[in-house]
């Protein structure tokens, strides 16, 4: 690593030596009159939710809330009262919640970053547009419990929901709703300087049991749930004044204890003990570009990926959990896509995937140390990263260096210009480099993403770019999307994602949605859409023609109906094995199928998603039904899904079965139990992940993780045993 580090150090030394602007006045472009939000210093205040200090009584809280759904542009129906106070350490956003009928309010979650589950209940959320540059930002949401959600955006698309600062909510019930206190370290969050500041913020109360969604500011209903991001119509935050920068440096040591069994390696291990250390640190070079140095990473306490059934010929993506890869990772977005990638299995690639990193074939590479360097210059948004990985004989994998670099340049209201740079240098093999521009060019309803790569693999000379030209109008009423992609043979991104090789395609989506006014009184809205995709391989010869169809109704409680078809052609040039003795041989297929889904909304004590198509398949017939869903028992959450196909082919026949069951007991916001337990008959897997983490002080946690593998194959014994793995886990966070 010493080349890479050098190169750490010097941009590092270098950022220190910019001076970052006191403040960031607000934009020419904006012209839109923002509400001003006023915050008061502060002394002594006690967060416990109460709200009884006798500031709530001298200051005028902020009360005109206006809805976006169901009535968009009028004034909420209940009573929100909400306050900004400061001290020399912290931001505090404090709240009372009216309501009408309060004993109808909807909370039944607790859980850290359980964000489907939190948005579901009654919940409050704060959105700090720090740079206030319109843009980028910091949000944070609690509900009736003192449930914590906290996301790092970039954009109203480029969002980190894996965030994790140090940050404490407060919530109590009254007679007449509930009440919140939150206290946001100014350590926890960036910013251009020190002294007073201007910056957005917006909030959002969410009445679940009403399906009222209301914000500080106008939102367009078109804009949906992601107008808590869209702080280019925020309100404007005065009389924040931040402490004078200190060293600004958090040091975050760990411990471990490990006892492996593994039958399946040679030679077995069993019961193998061993004990390890490291240490992540963080170190603030300005108010707004931080440093993040890790040491002998570990990622033991993340729970296991949810398993999936894959019926197509191409790889399956599963998203990143570690926490050091997680902050900042939308800076290195690119082209529209994500660092956490398109979980949907879409065909763009995905440049800088950090999973690639420290994982080989499914097994941890022991990271030796690595860098980071994330934050905002003026109109710049700079991010580094350079990790160096061990040799693995158990992954097959040779020590290797990883870097990535990112530069993006803020354009007009809320578009930027950027490159991205990535290079994976393994010892005694060929290197990989990516290199590419792209183009985000956001103007209200409409955005145009642009993007051109190129990568260099020793021995895969010539035709080896990317590139994909999109536009984007999504209104409420209607909306458009035309897409061209192109990925030619021998483009190769390592430190990437990549999930079809050598193609051409072409996408367009219409939508109209329609929100009924007379008929329908139940209806909130209708969505029809069409979709049509063509594919080919960049010589010109089909691979894919796909048509969609969908409809869907919004119903006024919450729960929503939808219908889907979709009619498939593929064209295959090789042979591929779908399932264990079935291959699907060479030839040109039609098939089309028609599906459903039924989702219950939140008002529903026992909630969940129903899926369920029939239709032909290749040269065959499939069937599937799901399910997914929620059950909530005090503090005891039962998540049960189930996924069943059936599948008839020429080739032979077979059923598919996926079950996962997630229980969870929350004994607090920062304290809970949860059990993960999936069977896969087609990877004839059952596995079970039980995860224990006690947040003791703020960003300081005990783990204590079980998890266990066994494999179904064998119908002679019932699940013999192939690897087992206890740790116990220690983290102290020291701020300084």
């Amino acid at each position: 690593m010493v080349r890479p580090a050098l190169v750490f150090v010097v941009a590092a030394v270098a950022i220190g030596f910019v001076r970052a602007p006191e403040a960031v006045a607000q934009p020419a472009h904006a012209k839109v009159e923002q509400p001003v939000v006023h915050a008061h210093e502060v002394k002594g205040l006690t967060v416990d939710g109460k709200l009884d200090e006798a500031i709530y009584a001298s200051v005028a809280p902020v009360t005109e809330f206006i809805q976006q759904e169901p009535r968009a542009g009028e004034p909420t129906t209940e009573r929100t009262e909400v306050w900004v106070l400061f001290d020399e350490k912290n931001l505090y956003v404090s709240g009372r919640m009216w309501d009408s009928e309060p004993h109808r309010i909807i909370a039944n979650e607790m859980r850290r970053d359980a964000a489907n589950d939190i948005v579901q209940n009654e919940n409050f959320s704060i959105s700090l547009d720090t740079f206030n540059d319109h843009r980028s930002g910091y949000y944070f949401m609690t509900n009736p419990l003192g449930a914590m959600r906290d996301v790092q955006f970039v954009s109203e698309r480029q969002v980190n929901a894996e965030f994790n600062p140090v940050w404490n909510p407060k919530c109590s019930r009254f007679a007449g709703g509930w009440l919140f206190e939150i206290a946001i370290p100014f350590k926890s969050i960036r910013y251009p300087g020190e002294g007073p500041q201007t910056w957005g913020i917006q909030f959002r109360r969410i009445i679940r049991w009403k399906q009222e969604h209301a914000y500080l500011t106008r939102i367009p209903a078109a804009i949906g749930a992601s107008g808590v991001y869209r702080m280019e119509s925020a309100a404007r935050l005065e009389g924040v004044r931040t402490p004078a920068v200190g060293r600004n440096i958090d040091i975050k040591p760990y411990v471990i204890g490990r006892s492996t069994t593994d039958r399946v390696t040679r030679p077995v291990r069993n019961n193998d003990a061993d004990a390890d250390f490291g240490a992540d640190l963080k170190y603030g070079i300005t108010k707004s570009v931080t440093a993040d140095l890790t040491y002998n990473t570990d990622f033991a306490q993340v729970e296991d990926d949810l398993q999936q059934v894959n019926l197509t010929r191409f790889g399956l993506f599963f998203p990143e959990k570690r926490e050091f890869f997680l902050e900042g990772q939308g800076i290195f977005d690119f082209g529209g896509q994500s660092n956490g990638g398109n979980s949907a299995g879409g065909d763009t690639p995905t440049m800088f995937f950090s999973r690639q990193i420290g994982l080989t074939n499914g097994v941890a590479v022991p990271i030796q140390g690595g860098a980071r360097l994330t934050g905002k210059v003026g109109k710049y948004t700079v991010g580094f990263v350079d990790i160096q990985t061990a040799e693995s004989e158990a992954a097959r994998a040779p020590a290797t260096n990883f870097g990535v670099f990112r530069l993006r340049r803020d354009i007009f209201t809320k578009s930027y210009v950027g490159v991205l740079a990535t290079e994976r240098n393994p010892s005694h093999a060929r290197d990989n480099r990516l290199l590419g521009v792209d183009a985000n060019l956001a103007f209200n309803l409409t955005t145009v993403t642009l993007y051109y790569a190129q990568t260099r693999t020793a021995g895969r000379e010539g035709r080896d770019a990317s590139f994909t030209a999109g536009y984007d109008y999504n209104g409420d009423r209607y909306g458009a999307t035309v897409q061209h992609l192109t990925v030619e043979p021998n483009f190769n991104p390592e430190v990437g994602f990549l999930r079809r090789q050598n193609f051409r395609t072409n996408t367009g989506t219409l939508r109209f949605s329609p929100r009924p006014r007379r008929r329908f009184t139940s209806v909130r809205k209708f969505t029809y859409s069409g979709t049509v995709n063509n594919t080919t391989s960049t010589d010109g010869t089909l691979e894919t023609r796909i048509a969609q169809g969908d409809a869907k109704a919004e119903y006024q409680t919450g729960d929503t109906v939808s219908v889907t078809a979709v009619s498939d052609r593929e064209v295959l040039a090789a042979p591929f094995r779908i399932a264990t003795g079935v291959t699907i041989p060479v030839g040109d297929y039609h098939f089309s199928s028609l599906g459903g889904t039924y989702v219950l909304g939140a008002r529903h004590r026992v909630r969940g998603t129903f899926t369920g198509n029939v239709g032909s398949f290749y040269d065959g017939t499939r069937r599937s039904a799901g399910f997914t869903g929620r059950v909530s028992l005090h503090r005891v959450i039962l998540e049960p899904s189930l996924s069943s196909n059936w599948i008839a082919l020429p080739w032979g026949g077979f059923r598919t079965t996926l079950v996962s069951t997630r229980t969870t007991y929350t004994l607090s916001p920062r304290t809970a139990i949860g059990a993960l337990v999936q069977y896969n008959s087609n990877a004839h897997s059952l596995s079970t992940n039980v995860r224990l983490r006690w947040e003791y002080t703020p960003g300081s946690d005990f783990f204590l993780v079980f998890t266990e593998g066994r494999t179904t194959v064998d119908p002679d014994r019932f699940a013999p045993l192939q690897n087992r793995t206890v740790v116990a886990k220690f983290t102290r966070l020291f701020r300084y």
